[in-house]
């Protein structure tokens, strides 16, 4: 049965956990070890929870406190940008669902360049669907504060948008890039 449970747990959460870890760690290689890594925390001690409706928010709060952990630790996790090309194929897609796409992908690149301390809850609250209380209770800060950072990161990604649309930047740069013409 607890094999059950844990298949079950991985088939239910990896791509969210996955996609919250790229959000932090701003590479794959790293995002996929954190995500490995909360897997095998939870085998090793998921058993102690005792409400199992909590396991979403277990899960995120064990990834985000590895996150922490492994930068404790000093340990070089490389930006977004140094991605290799092509890690991302959209060959595949119709022509709608690319611009669409190409929105999004914009979007989370701007995300990048946002402190952690608006990012981190942005993510959660937007694309990983958690609860302000949920969130407060991972991150370690009242529900107050998520939610004045949430509205602040939201404003900062705005004005930074903002001012690559006004700049003719239609696609985004990564940090430390900028258009020359």
């Amino acid at each position: 049965m607890p094999d059950e449970v844990f298949t079950q747990l991985v088939d239910t959460y990896q791509a969210a956990l996955y996609r919250f870890a790229l959000s932090l760690a701003r590479n794959s290689a790293d995002a996929s070890d954190l995500t490995q890594q909360t897997f095998y925390v939870w085998a090793t001690k998921g058993s102690a929870l005792r409400d199992h409706t909590k396991a979403k928010t277990w899960l995120f709060t064990t990834l985000y406190r590895e996150f922490l952990r492994t930068r404790r630790r000093g340990q070089r996790l490389t930006a977004l940008d140094d991605l290799p090309p092509g890690e991302q194929d959209v060959a595949d897609e119709p022509a709608a669902d690319l611009v669409e796409k190409l929105d999004g992908e914009i979007v989370l690149i701007a995300l990048q360049e946002l402190e952690e301390a608006f990012r981190v809850p942005l993510t959660l609250f937007y694309l990983q669907d958690l609860s302000y209380a949920e969130i407060a209770e991972m991150i370690e800060v009242p529900i107050g504060t998520v939610m004045s950072r949430l509205s602040r990161g939201k404003s900062q990604l705005r004005s930074l948008l903002a001012q690559r649309s006004q700049g003719g930047d239609i696609i985004a740069f990564p940090p430390g890039q900028r258009k020359t013409s």
